[in-house]
């Protein structure tokens, strides 16, 4: 099996002057979950190089069994520090991607061309695609080959309006995702507030929130295995 894995490489909050980016439990368990099952993993971003970390993810009580072996992991630190650049990957040479979430990919991957480009390759080609929390957004201007939003008609789920306003970014992010999927036409549920709940519908895989990253991954690895 072999993985992509996008991150943003967004660093700024909109206007607040506060740092944001990925979301180290959306990486890390995923990054641990596609690994230990065997996977061959490249992890690409808009620019190249070490993705930026919302400093939030960083937080004591933000951590988890998989942050923690991650931040005792030199080699998946220097896999991180050097993501290739989206513009050089192609959905050809991978079985699946899986997006990570934070609030970075609302800014550059929601509207970066390769990003889409990329997708579409995906969902053309029948190959899975997965993505949690707030990495939905991703999907926003991404279409099938009949030209519908690629969410359209389909199970969805992402960061709920009610956790966003939880964290008090409502009006400062460009968009809501729930919003957005819903726009789309995508078929949106949701669980409780910041518990586990992942969607699964054809070969597109969405998870809630953080504590959905393990089993959004999970959920890939059972469409990879079908």
């Amino acid at each position: 099996m072999h993985i992509l894995l996008v991150l943003t490489s967004h660093d700024r909050l909109g206007d607040t002057g506060h740092k944001t980016g990925f979301w180290l439990e959306e990486f890390a368990a995923p990054y641990y979950a596609l690994k230990d099952a065997g996977a061959t993993l490249v992890l690409a971003s808009p620019a190249g190089g070490q993705p930026p970390l919302d400093p939030k993810s960083d937080d004591a009580d933000a951590q988890t069994d998989d942050t923690r072996r991650f931040k005792a992991d030199p080699e998946a630190q220097k896999a991180l520090a050097h993501t290739v650049t989206l513009a050089g990957v192609k959905a050809d040479d991978f079985d699946a991607v899986f997006y990570p979430g934070g609030h970075g990919p609302l800014w550059d991957l929601a509207s970066d061309p390769h990003s889409i480009a990329l997708l579409e390759a995906f969902t053309a080609a029948g190959k899975p695609v997965a993505a949690v929390c707030h990495a939905p957004g991703v999907l926003r201007d991404v279409r099938r080959p009949d030209g519908e939003p690629l969410v359209s008609g389909k199970a969805v789920t992402g960061f709920t309006n009610s956790e966003e306003e939880a964290v008090g970014l409502t009006k400062v992010v460009p968009f809501l995702v729930e919003d957005m999927l819903q726009a789309r036409g995508g078929i949106y549920a949701k669980g409780p507030d910041w518990g586990p709940f992942v969607q699964t519908d054809g070969h597109l895989v969405t998870g809630q929130n953080p504590a959905s990253s393990r089993p959004a991954a999970e959920a890939l690895l059972v469409l990879l295995k079908a």
